[in-house]
């Protein structure tokens, strides 16, 4: 698998990304940075798009059920040299099926994540997944 994108921006403003029919607008100016998501929040949301989408996938797979699932990422910038580091998730599955494996879940994501996988290569990832059933 290959994947593309394209990306640019205008001097003094801020940035877009193009992706298949879809556009992600970024900040690369001061003005928008309590507006816009930067390069760092644009990583996490990539990590985040992995675990739900392999969600959906192991959902089939795994044959449960859900309504929704919803994740929160948080993690750490280090300054010498700047990078991302512990990287932790907080993964809720909304789910009345009893045999939901939660374990078997995280394991397969943990296993199968591309991004997952190449995130875990260079830092610290922690995090739960929990079920809440539906009312």
């Amino acid at each position: 698998m290959n994947y593309a994108i394209k990306a640019y921006s205008v001097s003094n403003q801020d940035a877009k990304i193009i992706i298949k029919e879809a556009t992600i607008n970024f900040g690369t100016t001061v003005k928008t940075a309590e507006k816009l998501p930067n390069a760092a929040e644009l990583f996490l949301s990539s990590f985040a798009a992995c675990m739900l989408k392999n969600v959906e996938r192991f959902s089939t797979i795994l044959k449960f059920n859900y309504t929704k699932a919803t994740v929160s990422v948080t993690a750490t910038r280090l300054e010498k040299p700047p990078r991302i580091d512990n990287l932790n998730y907080n993964l809720t599955i909304y789910s009345n099926d009893k045999k939901m494996n939660t374990q078997l879940l995280k394991k397969n994501i943990e296993k199968f994540g591309t991004i997952y996988n190449t995130i875990q290569q260079s830092c610290t990832i922690t995090g739960t997944i929990k079920t809440i059933e539906n009312v």
